[in-house]
């Protein structure tokens, strides 16, 4: 069967696209789910257990909690609060926790640590999946039950103010509300500004239930500074003077109605040592979670240290202290502290409730779930329960009661966290039968395209793909059979559900025929290359020669990275490997070089050209091949470039280019440590960010903005020069206005802003000289088409884009920019036009280059 190159790649990719598709299908795991949807009529609440007959209490506790205020603030590590950060800027919390009427936890929010997922995870007691991470930004409507649900059917009346996130996930849910973007990350001031400013008209109204503040500035700060950052402790104290007012507002309301009131302290996820969040460390799931209330009064002496808890287990909580049903997604369990103090059989009343809920989920998801041992542990608790109702209600008030009630609230407190745990097992557990299938299609696939590479690239080749003996072959119907009987075994066995195994059979059938003909294709395809020495096409015009040793080295670096990809070590550690296959680059490019210019060596003919048999020279045979040139009449085929043309010092700029890329790529490793286990250890980037080497991390941003200056103005026009080197002292003075650098004139710390004019300032002339290249580009299209003016347009274009990126890194990673740009220039100027690499090669170099750059960063 005859392809044309672009039917063989868009078929290729067709295929991958579906291999990826049901590989995410598996890798996304199905979240845990109750079959009684959102929408439905409420259910009435599981009955009090009796013993032998049916008890009297069935409807829901009335509410612990009077009013409600959650205080949200974005990116709180549980350090801010509980470490010496919290003791030097959040005093009034810090006396609270250690002697006013409260209960302290340190709640782990699991991964994705970004704000929707764990909004909903708060809200629902669900644990939302890596696919969040996309919805994120821009969240939909939540449809699963969740608390802000149950509490507006309750008929409360909620507030809220804070992160627009919070509108998006709860639409009209809210009597009153005022949302912040969280894009504009360097204001850090203004965005909590919006919200504070409420605060004191509606803290002495009386018309509400729930009041919902979601604070971002601290995450923003963290992005700009980090976590060391001196706005970290003027944030955390302006934090620390509104729980302060918001308490004493709440102590007030508390002698007018004499019910108590709710304060919960929270954060969504935590912030890396860079200041970053969305990854599974320490920093960045370990949240504080501070409940205060009247209610929680404790006896001197009562020390209350911070237990760890889920994340989760805040949904039931407030659901329990609202007065309202749990939300039936929910997999958290009930922080039993809050209850303690209430008499024994509202306790058990409230750990039951928890119980059912949970043990029906279990019910719902897991279909073992009799062999549970948290699902038997529930069921001995609500047998004692029953006994322990049965004796209340006999009005026994022996001692045998209480140790009683008291052994059946550990049995339930036991039974939750195995049952919860179980749920959240179930929730990690990936379909390896959908994953494993969609990898083997996504690898046949690449494999045919590698066989073809390069000369399917070409515009007029024709593939010759060997399906037609591929399908009527006898291995094709013996890796069908084969095939079709792994799958009946795979969906006879396993307990939980596969993907594939729920689509009809013909459905399954069409996709065991698809991974059967791919590799009797390969198989066939190798097969001929093997026999004949030819790769299985035709072309037009016969293309150019193998693969150069660099070109090689490209091809299998690329895939070797892609292969390690597979192994979790190496996705942690993965600039190890981007780091190995440059510096491995640079030396294979160093051999080339030294090869063709230095030793003469002729080898590279026979990679370039095609010499005809019988004929003096060589001729090129493709018109559209980079790599080969037309030689003159009567001279031999020539090599990139014959030895003898470079002279003095280019001619050792050329040999010594790849040892300078080398060396300075050694240079920025030290800049910024990175990887799982080399983040935390010390760098020159955290040297330079002390505040006590400000002034010679300075001195490092001005020569790093003169060298991108030096190194792209070179093609622009006068006007966008000017431009750009405006815009550089503009950030400059940015950074400067912000307090990242210094002025030699300036003292530290003094006339620190926000750094909004400046920021600006530097727009502007982005904008300026993007709309200069564009006209220029425009003009050379539609004018006249003058190449000169093209080169220009494009040119202004990329110093404008390095513009905005020299604004949007931090200081101390200003030197990343502008080597960077030395680097390419380097290797533009005297690697690949002395050695004469083809587009495809350059491309993948600077893929290369490219991917160590971020994580010098």
């Amino acid at each position: 069967m005859r392809l044309g190159s672009g039917a063989f790649a868009a078929s290729c990719v067709a295929i991958e696209v579906l291999g990826v598709a049901i590989f995410l299908r598996g890798f996304f795991p199905a979240s845990v789910r109750s079959s009684s949807r959102t929408g439905h009529q409420a259910e009435p609440p599981a009955p009090e257990p009796l013993a032998g007959a049916n008890s009297n209490w069935t409807k829901l506790p009335l509410p612990l909690f009077s009013k409600a205020v959650i205080v949200l603030i974005d990116a709180l590590r549980d350090d801010f609060v509980f470490g010496s950060k919290g003791a030097r800027y959040m005093p009034f919390t810090t006396y609270l926790m250690g002697k006013g009427p409260s209960h302290s936890f340190v709640a782990e929010a699991k991964p994705p640590t970004v704000t929707m997922p764990r909004i909903k995870a708060l809200m629902t007691g669900s644990l939302p999946g890596f696919v969040d991470v996309i919805r994120n930004l821009n969240s939909p409507a939540l449809l699963e039950d969740n608390v802000i649900r149950q509490a507006k059917a309750a008929g409360k009346r909620m507030i809220f103010y804070g992160d627009e996130t919070w509108l998006k996930l709860f639409p009209k849910h809210f009597v009153e509300y005022d949302g912040t973007t969280s894009f504009f990350v360097s204001d850090y001031t203004e965005v909590d500004n919006n919200v504070t400013r409420h605060l004191e008209k509606v803290l002495k109204r009386g018309d509400w239930d729930m009041l919902i503040l979601h604070y971002l500035g601290l995450d923003h700060i963290g992005h700009v500074s980090g976590p060391d950052s001196p706005l970290i402790g003027h944030k955390l104290r302006e934090m620390d003077s509104i729980l302060m007012k918001i308490y004493t507002a709440l102590l007030t309301k508390e002698r007018e109605t004499l019910s108590p009131n709710l304060l919960v302290l929270c954060g969504d996820h935590g912030m890396s040592e860079t200041g970053s969040h969305g990854a599974a460390s320490a920093e960045e799931v370990r949240t504080p979670l501070v409940l205060i209330s009247s209610a929680f009064e404790r006896k001197p002496g009562d020390i209350r240290y911070p237990t760890q808890v889920q994340q989760t287990d805040l949904a039931a909580t407030l659901a329990i202290g609202l007065g309202l049903p749990i939300p039936k997604d929910s997999i958290g369990s009930l922080l039993f502290p809050v209850v303690e103090r209430r008499p024994m059989r509202e306790q058990l009343r409230f750990l039951h409730l928890n119980a059912v809920q949970l043990s029906r989920l279990l019910q719902e998801n897991v279909p073992s779930y009799e062999k549970d041992p948290g699902f038997e542990q529930f069921m001995m608790a609500e047998r004692l329960h029953g006994n322990w109702v049965r004796l209340h209600l006999e009005e026994d008030h022996s001692g045998a009661l209480f140790n009683l009630g008291t052994k059946v609230a550990r049995q339930y407190l036991g039974a939750l966290r195995t049952l919860s745990l179980a749920l959240s097992m179930h929730v990690a557990q990936y379909d390896v039968y959908s994953m494993a299938v969609g990898t083997i299609i996504v690898l046949e696939a690449l494999t045919l395209l590698l066989l073809s590479t390069p000369q399917v690239l070409h515009r007029r080749a024709e593939l010759e793909v060997p399906l037609s003996p591929a399908m009527f072959s006898l291995l094709f119907y013996l890796m069908f059979l084969i095939l079709s009987a792994i799958h009946v075994v795979v969906c006879t066995s396993v307990e939980s559900s596969c993907y594939l195994c729920s689509l009809p059979w013909l459905a399954a059938g069409g996709v065991m025929v698809l991974v059967s003909a791919l590799l009797c294709v390969i198989a066939s395809a190798l097969a001929r290359m093997v026999m004949d020495s030819t790769l299985p096409w035709k072309s037009a015009a016969r293309p150019c020669s193998g693969w150069s040793e660099v070109g090689l080295l490209l091809l299998l670096g690329t895939v070797g990275h892609v292969l390690s990809l597979g192994a979790s070590s190496f996705v942690e550690e993965e600039h190890q490997t981007w780091y190995f296959l440059v510096n491995t680059l640079c030396l294979a490019l160093s051999q080339e070089t030294c090869r063709s210019y230095f030793l003469k060596d002729d080898s590279e003919l026979q990679h370039r050209f095609h010499t005809q048999p019988g004929t003096v020279g060589a001729t090129c045979i493709q018109q559209d091949c980079v790599a080969c040139e037309a030689p003159k009449a009567g001279q031999a085929g020539k090599g990139p470039c014959p030895s003898g043309a470079l002279r003095g010092h280019t001619h050792w700029a050329v040999l010594a280019g790849p040892w300078l890329v080398l060396a300075f790529c050694r240079l920025l490793r030290s800049l910024n440590h990175t990887g799982v286990q080399g983040a935390h250890r010390p760098d020159f980037g955290h040297w330079l960010t002390s505040s006590s080497h400000k002034m010679e991390l300075s001195c490092l941003a001005a020569l790093s903005l003169l060298m991108i200056f030096i190194l792209v103005q070179r093609e622009c026009s006068l006007m966008s020069k000017v431009a750009l080197a405006l815009g550089l002292v503009g950030i400059f003075c940015y950074r400067a206005a912000i307090g990242n650098l210094l002025f030699p004139w300036q003292p530290a710390n003094k006339g620190i802003s926000k750094g909004i004019l400046e920021a600006r300032f530097v727009y502007v002339f982005v904008l300026g000289i993007l709309f200069t290249g564009t006209k220029d580009l425009l003009k050379s299209q539609v004018i006249a088409a003058d190449f000169k003016v093209t080169t220009v347009g494009l040119w202004e274009l990329y110093s404008g884009l390095v513009l905005l990126a020299a604004l949007l890194l931090r200081p101390h990673n200003l030197p990343v920019l502008a080597f960077s740009l030395l680097i390419q220039t380097i290797m533009t100027k005297f690697i690949w036009k002395p050695l004469k690499h083809n587009v495809a090669e350059i491309t993948v170099m600077h893929y290369w280059f490219g991917q160590a750059f971020f994580y010098f960063q």
